[in-house]
């Protein structure tokens, strides 16, 4: 290593400054595993209500086992990559048929579970287990490659590897888990991705990106193409006082969501002709496309799309699953008990508003 990375002083600025997250008053495996897959590209005051109330409704293995995935789903809306929440669900039962329905401890075994990598299996390791594990997210791969001026790009399988090594080197033997989390921390709150306090932080003596004033440099990262807008037409389908919704397939984006049915405007077609291309394609009915109801931006990912929700009356057909798991009539009041995408939701609170008042 060309510079002594001062663990010491990593620890005590740990002490001092580390947030009190509800997941650190804990060893229980769950309650790790819960807060590490809610903590995948997510922000933690986002993820701390989830983590809360979820915890609540799901105790435990047993508890989320028994749970259908519906149930599961909607106690997820809002927190985004749904496959996290139905992987965690798969792996609750894998768990749950196990005796005293206990978490493996092994590296081998935690990782032929359901969406769990090798950053999770060495979270849970070292921070509920307390095995010799390293843990290597987004805050340690910058925190390494600025402390030992790593110029390389870290989205080369040879320099991911290098840092999980690094990692690995660096760790505290019996300590591993204060060590990740410490080492974590730092990247969180000082060594941030653009303008790192760098005053603040315990191991600045020896870091060679500050030494060099590449912090903004470094780490290197592969360019991001143009990210696509898509233009999205969705139906909400009238059948006397009842809406049709369906059920987006298991695999895939939004996987196990409910939404109004729709999908991607093709070249050369109008809103009106995808809706109703769509909604055949999907659903096996035939709706007459009325006015425009509401215009939604939102970001995914590696993608952008314009939601244009119509309002439709439905013509003939019976609905079948054709491109959708699955299809219900509901009236809106119902439209709450279901889970559905974050772009949906402003179609939902316009349609509940238009409801007469209940009355008291």
């Amino acid at each position: 290593m060309q510079k002594p990375f001062q663990v010491p002083l990593l620890l005590r600025w740990y002490r001092t400054h580390r947030r009190e997250l509800p997941w650190r008053r804990t060893r229980d495996p769950y309650c790790i595993l819960l807060s590490e897959i809610m903590l995948q590209q997510t922000q933690v005051k986002t993820v701390i209500p989830y983590y809360h109330r979820f915890l609540k409704k799901f105790p435990s293995f047993r508890a989320l086992a028994r749970a259908p995935l519906d149930g599961v789903l909607k106690s997820w809306e809002g927190l985004g990559y749904y496959s996290r929440a139905r992987n965690f669900h798969a792996l609750a039962k894998e768990v749950a048929a196990l005796p005293q329905a206990v978490l493996p401890s092994s590296y081998e075994e935690l990782i032929a579970l359901p969406g769990i990598g090798r950053y999770t299996a060495g979270a849970v390791l070292s921070i509920a287990f307390g095995q010799d594990y390293p843990v290597v997210d987004g805050n340690v791969q910058r925190v390494l490659a600025r402390f030992f001026g790593i110029r390389e790009n870290i989205a080369l399988p040879p320099v991911r590897r290098g840092l999980w090594e690094l990692a690995g080197a660096l760790l505290i033997k019996g300590s591993a888990g204060t060590f990740n989390q410490a080492l974590m921390e730092l990247g969180a709150l000082v060594c941030v991705p653009q303008n790192p306090d760098c005053p603040r932080c315990p191991l600045r003596k020896n870091c060679t990106a500050r030494r060099m004033g590449l912090e903004n440099e470094i780490p290197v990262k592969t360019k991001k193409a143009p990210v696509p807008r898509y233009q999205i037409g969705a139906g909400v389908i009238w059948k006397g006082d009842q809406l049709l919704i369906s059920q987006r397939p298991l695999k895939g984006l939004l996987g196990g969501l409910w939404e109004f049915p729709g999908g991607k405007q093709e070249p050369g077609e109008s809103l009106a002709q995808c809706v109703r291309r769509e909604i055949k394609e999907e659903l096996g009915v035939e709706v007459r496309v009325g006015k425009a109801l509401a215009r939604v931006d939102h970001a995914y990912t590696h993608f952008k799309i314009t939601l244009h929700a119509y309002a439709c009356r439905y013509l003939r057909g019976k609905p079948r699953p054709l491109g959708v798991r699955d299809w219900r009539w509901v009236k809106p009041a119902q439209l709450r008990r279901f889970a559905f995408p974050a772009a949906n939701q402003p179609i939902i609170e316009k349609l509940l508003s238009a409801l007469p008042p209940r009355r008291t």
